[in-house]
């Protein structure tokens, strides 16, 4: 996820608007900005290129899934199911809300398993979040038709896929919702922001206040602007949106990028009979960020991810022993390590995370090795790595 890998004269240029403009916040000082609305600019051009007609730009990907919940009306005691295998921020911005996060297996996609989702739902249940790790996406229609069945919401958590597709649609914009992360570490970055998009006006409306104190953005005068309801703050700043107008243009390029290294490096895996890959759904394409594979048993993958590292190639994950992206390394969820009280709802209503059986998401995520892909990467590094990691992999094996 290479934006951080191409900060250039492009980026330079929008942010100097800025900067002689000396408006760094995206709302009020029309006079001052020399007519700069770079939060505006970016959300248009991002709401276009993804197939959605709205879109609100935050402070980041955890604070686009918190408003994109609290948008749909999200709040105590509702439960929002979602993947064990994911980053900390999806629990953490259900919990944000007083909601419930209730984790179900993952299957071969390395995504929510189908099956899983709908045995956990209950009454309670209000949404089911997909989080499309390293670059793929979940079985959307299998899950569209479980959230249709069952009157959910279906919020995308897109914040590792975006330029990924489903059935022609770009992942994000196929559910209710879709939320994306611009950090650094993203196929794109902004320093640090994040996106929601969708396609309803209401949740669009519910977003844009929500994430700046509940202003109805009513008028020029944003001293008589009046509160609909409680908000909070996740405004992101014009220094941050400006650096995502630059970085949106070289989105494609990116993506094509990715897709040829990706490809190298599959090729080469690909002769080892025992190496097979992540499964991406029928008319799904990955964003290609990262190479998602499985070798034969646990053993073999830890033997392997250690040989990797030994012999020089880096940027391959093994998440089963990962502190922040996967359900083993959560404790302070586990046992609601806080450090004031927890809402009432969550301590009442969340799963034993301590005793809850998760051995399908164990016997997939125990033989899972992910390769981060790079743009920076030269033609000559790229064959290089495929053949170390083939070579050192044959040997494990």
């Amino acid at each position: 996820m290479p934006g951080f890998e191409i900060f250039g004269d492009e980026e330079r240029k929008q942010v100097n608007d800025v900067l002689e403009s000396g408006v760094l916040m995206r709302y009020g000082f029309d006079g001052m900005r020399n007519n700069h609305w770079k939060a505006k600019e970016f959300e248009t051009a991002f709401a276009k290129r993804m197939d959605a007609e709205f879109c609100q730009l935050v402070s980041s990907g955890t604070a686009a899934l918190t408003v994109a919940l609290a948008s749909a009306g999200i709040g105590a005691g509702d439960e929002v199911i979602m993947p064990t295998f994911t980053f900390v921020a999806s629990f953490e911005s259900i919990l944000a809300l007083g909601a419930v996060p209730v984790l179900v297996d993952i299957d071969s996609t390395l995504t929510l398993d189908p099956t899983a989702v709908e045995a956990a739902i209950t009454s309670k249940t209000k949404c089911i979040m997909p989080v499309h790790m390293c670059g793929s996406m979940a079985d959307l229609d299998a899950l569209k038709a479980i959230s249709t069945k069952h009157n959910l919401i279906l919020l995308e958590d897109a914040c590792q896929a975006l330029g990924g597709t489903y059935k022609g649609k770009p992942l994000g914009s196929y559910g209710d919702l879709g939320c994306f992360s611009f950090d650094y570490v993203k196929t794109i970055t902004c320093g640090e922001g994040g996106a929601i998009i969708t396609n309803n006006a209401r949740y669009a409306v519910h977003s844009d206040q929500y994430q700046d104190h509940g202003h109805d953005h009513i008028g020029k005068d944003r001293g008589a602007e009046t509160h609909p309801f409680l908000g909070y703050n996740f405004r992101i700043s014009e220094l941050n949106a400006a650096v995502g107008i630059a970085q949106l243009g070289k989105l494609d390029a990116i993506l094509n990028n990715q897709k040829k290294n990706y490809t190298i490096l599959r090729e080469a895996l690909a002769t080892i009979p025992e190496v097979t890959f992540r499964s991406v759904p029928k008319g799904g394409e990955e964003n290609h960020s990262f190479l998602s594979f499985f070798l034969p048993t646990e053993q073999l993958t830890k033997k392997a991810h250690k040989a990797l590292a030994e012999a020089g190639v880096d940027a391959c994950f093994y998440w089963y022993t990962n502190n922040w992206h996967y359900i083993n390394g959560w404790e302070h969820l586990k046992n609601l390590k806080s450090l004031g009280n927890v809402a009432i709802e969550v301590k009442n209503q969340l799963q034993d995370l301590n005793n809850t059986n998760f051995s399908k998401s164990d016997a997939v995520m125990s033989r899972t090795i992910s390769s981060l892909i790079k743009i920076g990467w030269t033609e000559k590094q790229v064959h290089d790595r495929a053949e170390a990691m083939k070579k050192t992999i044959a040997a494990v094996l």
